[in-house]
C-alpha cells in the first residue's frame, strides 16, 4: 500500500501519541486516514482483531464507502504520524488513482475472508454439528440483497438471513 503515499497532498499530517483513538466504532466522521509511520491496532469492542505497521495502509475507507459508521476502532500503540483527509468522499472522487488501490485492497481482503469461509466449509461438511451450518451461512450471505445496515453487537443477527 506504499502507492498510497503518492497522494498523500491536500490532507493534514497528524502527530498521534500512544493510546489517542483515531477512529472509534460506531462513530462517524467521514475521514479517511493513511498510516506514514507507527504502529495501529484495530479493534471490534475490545477484541484486537488487527495490528497495522505498513505505511501507506488506509483507515475509514469503509466508513467513507459505505456512508456508515465506523465498524471499528483504530487506536495508536506507538507514537504515530498519519495523513488525514476531512472529505474523504470529495476525495476519492478527485482521485480515481487511489479509490482504484482501495477498491483493489477490499477485494484482497475479500478474497482472504472467502478463502477462508471455504476451507471452514470443507473441513465441518457432514460433521453434523452447528459448524456444519458454515455452508449454509455462506450461502445467504453470498445471496444477501443490498439493504443499508448499521453496525451493531455481533450478537444481533442480520434481518435479511
Amino acid at each position: 500500500m506504499r502507492a498510497v503515499l503518492d497522494y498523500c497532498t491536500g490532507g493534514t499530517e497528524r502527530q498521534v501519541v500512544a493510546g489517542t483513538l483515531v477512529v472509534t466504532e460506531g462513530g462517524t466522521s467521514g475521514h479517511l486516514y493513511v498510516l506514514m509511520q507507527g504502529k495501529l491496532e484495530v479493534l471490534k469492542g475490545e477484541m484486537v482483531v488487527a495490528t497495522v505497521t505498513e505505511p501507506g495502509a488506509i483507515l475509514g475507507e469503509m466508513s467513507v464507502l459505505l456512508g456508515l459508521p465506523h465498524t471499528a476502532t483504530v487506536r495508536a500503540c506507538s507514537d504515530a504520524v498519519i495523513y488525514e483527509f476531512e472529505d474523504a468522499a470529495s476525495f476519492l472522487k478527485q482521485e480515481p488513482g487511489i479509490a482504484l488501490l482501495i477498491a483493489r485492497m477490499l477485494a484482497q481482503r475479500l478474497n482472504v475472508a472467502n478463502t477462508y469461509l471455504a476451507d471452514l466449509k470443507r473441513q465441518y461438511a457432514g460433521h453434523g454439528t452447528h459448524l456444519a451450518m458454515v455452508g449454509e451461512v455462506l450461502q445467504s450471505m453470498i445471496n444477501l440483497p443490498p439493504l443499508d445496515v448499521s453496525p451493531g453487537s455481533d450478537r444481533q443477527s442480520d434481518p435479511r438471513m
